[in-house]
């Protein structure tokens, strides 16, 4: 039975969903300003991996994850560079796009951005106002926080106690300094509105297209633990005090990720970009150096951490790329013996697996997860399991090495850990290495060069191979030197050669 670590409740309670195999879960999405960071990578990263599990166990999740493409920030940034804010946000939008597709993070099920919801969030306001828990001044509307009893029972604070500050702007038009912004005035960047020309608050945003897309009331509302207050806060009492129900089940917070013990952010300038990271470092290597740490712990950055994520992908890689090897398959043919297809491989479920796999790991691995999703007891069970491949390639235990083998490749995708077509190791960045200097390549025929970049790998592999069977040494070192230009190194093993990329 799966338990979360519930930020409201404060203790660890069962997970039992609104429908019993449904589950709507939101995520609070980037403000598309620049470029996302390790921060962001953390974030969204130990949501996909929930997102994932879920949908391993079996569930139909309605997963969103919002973008906020109107906020001062970008206005400003647009005024800086003298250009419209939708350039801005969709600039930025692109590139935080990519960024997830490079760290293996999947597409949420809906992504909408605030511009596309203006009229929900008007909607919403009107609500409020309806309901005596909202007022406009002078084309601003503003939240009577003291109105809802309950606020701050999620940060824990109480209401006497609770201060303006973080993004709740004081102005003398509010009725009290704790009211915040459902909708500001802005007759050069805003929308019609029932107040005038103006643009939505921060923190209506994620309230109407929560209940856009899921309803009002959601199983899960996760984000970074800095969004505790005032933003999770003020989404409850938007809410509630216009649905009149309860807003989410079960709260979930990522902790921080820190360099000299301080918040990684951009107002303190010391973030790493995610592009910048991805140049040292490979998508599973930050994957791993993440799930490494639980995900409501902070996570410091160093690069002897992620050095020692980088030598723990090895580990499994290279225990994958000589299990296969010395069973002579590819993933397509390992998995065919299981009667499993893997081009549908994250919409695999336990149910599809747990007669094929009777093995300790196995149990292990959803007992981990089932525990407030601990990924670094997951990822002691894979590497549990390439330490017994390695074993059963010294006994010669084939079937085992077989089994050991899909399990392995199987859990390290509920991961977000991408070893498909381990026997070259090729990925999005090996790809493009090797498709930069393809046209160099003497000593492939034309045809050869067309096929696709895996096969392409194969043929020079092959090559290779004749070339040193012939003891053609010229030709085999040639082979091995061309790689290498692209940061691509040709390792040979007891087992044959493997290919890994190690980026400069």
């Amino acid at each position: 039975m799966l338990k979360i670590l519930d930020t409201m409740k404060q203790n660890s309670v069962e997970f039992n969903p609104i429908n019993k195999n449904e589950v709507k879960m939101y995520v609070c999405g980037p403000t598309v300003y620049d470029n996302p960071h390790l921060g962001h990578a953390r974030c969204y990263i130990t949501w996909d991996v929930v997102y994932r599990y879920l949908k391993f166990l079996g569930y139909n999740v309605k997963y969103c994850r919002n973008i906020t493409d109107v906020d001062d920030k970008i206005l400003n940034k647009a005024d800086k560079n003298h250009c419209l804010p939708s350039e801005i946000a969709t600039k930025y939008y692109n590139i935080f796009k990519q960024s997830m597709d490079d760290l293996n993070v999947l597409s949420p099920t809906y992504e909408p951005k605030a511009t596309e919801c203006i009229n929900e969030m008007i909607k919403l306001i009107e609500k409020l106002i309806e309901n005596g828990f909202a007022y406009e001044v002078q084309g601003d509307v503003y939240f009577r926080v003291k109105k809802f009893k309950d606020y701050g029972k999620l940060s824990k604070q109480p209401l006497d106690d609770i201060k303006s500050g973080a993004r709740v702007q004081i102005g003398d038009k509010k009725e009290d300094d704790m009211d915040f912004a459902l909708w500001k005035k802005d007759e050069k960047h805003g929308f019609d509105s029932p107040w005038g020309i103006g643009r939505p608050g921060w923190h209506i945003e994620c309230s109407a297209m929560a209940k856009k897309y899921l309803g009002d009331t959601i199983d899960i509302h996760a984000g970074g633990a800095d969004l505790i207050f005032p933003h999770h806060e003020n989404e409850i009492a938007q809410s509630e005090a216009a649905n009149g129900v309860k807003f989410v089940n079960y709260w979930l917070h990522n902790g921080f990720v820190t360099i000299n013990k301080e918040k990684m952010s951009k107002s303190l300038n010391n973030f790493i970009s995610i592009n910048d990271l991805l140049q040292k470092y490979d998508k599973n290597t930050i994957r791993l150096f993440i799930l490494t740490n639980h995900y409501r712990t902070g996570v410091e950055f160093n690069d002897e951490a992620l050095n020692s994520a980088k030598n723990g992908v090895k580990r499994l890689n290279n225990s994958i790329n000589e299990g296969l090897a010395y069973i002579n398959k590819d993933e397509k043919t390992l998995f065919d013996e299981f009667n499993i297809d893997i081009s549908n491989i994250n919409d695999l479920k336990y149910s599809d697996i747990k007669e094929k796999f009777d093995l300790s790991q196995l149990d292990s691995f959803i007992l981990a997860m089932d525990n407030d999703f601990n990924t670094s007891k997951a990822l002691a069970v894979l590497f549990d399991l390439a330490s017994q491949i390695n074993k059963f390639i010294e006994s010669g235990d084939k079937e085992s090495i077989t089994k050991y083998l899909a399990l392995l490749i199987l859990l390290s995708n509920i991961l977000g850990l991408s070893f498909l077509n381990p026997n070259c190791d090729m990925d999005e960045k090996c790809n493009n290495a090797l498709s930069q200097i393809i046209d160099k390549i003497d000593f492939l025929s034309d045809e050869e060069k067309k096929l696709p970049l895996s096969e392409v790998m194969n043929c020079i592999l092959s090559k290779r191979k004749q070339a040193r069977e012939n003891k053609d040494w010229g030709l085999a070192d040639k082979i091995r030197d061309t790689l290498k230009e692209a940061n691509i190194f040709i390792k040979d093993t007891k087992n044959g050669a493997k290919v890994e990329f190690e980026p400069s």
